[in-house]
């Protein structure tokens, strides 16, 4: 889809408010907030009420901002894709310089306010993030290596950081393993959604671990870094923002991804294909629910702490 068809088909009506949201991702945005602010929580130096609502709010416009940069510039990728295809600029609803207005301006306002709001290292990790979501991995590793993932997934991993400096001012083992955490985390989870959206990305021409190896590479990958994943996840339980209740959440978590990758490392692809890949549409699933009840842990430990139930 050309720009100029884009344009025609905006002129017929106008871009809703809801247009603009979806620019930003808003469930992607989701996770960024949850984890930033868990970060935040976790970390031992208490944030005023208000100003730790600020600063989710401005790392939640950054995480948007990333969004809709990204939209921005794959907007012909996302036109070919069937999962990708009702976004707002493929389908006319958005111009993209109006997409590239609003990454643009959000992007340098949550970034100077955070820095207003909190300090001036989270406002800088935020800007990191932003360039290297918009510019690293959606113009450079996304189309040209099958890596895209394992790389590009730094983006997705900073917001605890940036949550723990927003309290701290500073960086710490912690907040280094919660980025390790989502770092591992993202080229499973991720090459499970590839092993049965493989046609998607082969369409678009992106360079997917499944299109450049193809499906039984990818579920090599898939089970050693579940692997590698394991004793990062595990690890967290005998750091400061651990705890008896972490380590038993991440425990049973962990067995059942090392479980899931087993039984997706054993599929041949005329199984896959006959049930319709079931078994990683399962893992999938499991992972969303991985990621969200190890932090979701790391924050019943934190809240708990100062009663005296929480950590050792």
């Amino acid at each position: 889809m050309t720009d100029a068809s884009i344009n025609t088909q905006v002129q017929d009506g106008e871009a809703q408010f809801g247009d603009f949201v979806a620019l930003l991702k808003p469930r992607v945005m989701s996770l960024v907030v949850f984890t930033a602010a868990v970060g935040l929580i976790a970390a031992p130096v208490p944030v005023h009420p208000f100003v730790a609502f600020c600063a989710i709010l401005f790392i939640a416009l950054g995480g948007g901002a990333s969004g809709a940069l990204n939209m921005w510039y794959d907007a012909d990728i996302d036109a070919v894709m069937k999962r990708t295809s009702k976004r707002p600029i493929p389908t006319g609803r958005v111009t993209p310089g109006d997409a590239l207005a609003l990454g643009l301006g959000l992007s340098g306002a949550s970034v100077l306010m955070l820095g207003l709001a909190a300090n001036w290292l989270a406002a800088g990790l935020l800007a990191f993030t932003i360039f290297f979501y918009a510019v690293i991995y959606t113009m450079w590793l996304k189309r040209w290596t099958p890596q895209n993932i394992v790389i590009g997934g730094a983006a997705g991993a900073f917001p605890p950081m940036i949550g723990w400096a927003v309290a701290t001012g500073g960086i710490s083992v912690e907040s280094v393993l919660m980025f390790a955490l989502t770092f591992m985390w993202t080229p499973p989870h991720f090459w499970a959604l590839a092993l049965f959206m493989n046609s998607d990305y082969e369409k678009a021409g992106v360079p997917m671990l499944t299109v450049t190896h193809g499906r039984t590479s990818t579920r090599r990958h898939v089970f050693v870094y579940t692997l590698l994943l394991a004793p990062v996840a595990l690890g967290i339980g005998f750091t400061s923002i651990g705890g008896p209740l972490y380590l038993a959440v991440a425990t049973v978590l962990n067995l059942l991804f090392i479980k899931g990758a087993w039984d997706i490392l054993r599929r041949d692809e005329a199984t896959a294909e006959a049930d319709k890949y079931r078994v990683e549409k399962r893992f999938f699933a499991l992972s969303l629910l991985y990621l969200f009840l190890h932090f979701g842990a790391i924050l019943a430990e934190a809240v708990l702490r100062p009663w005296g139930l929480g950590g050792w």
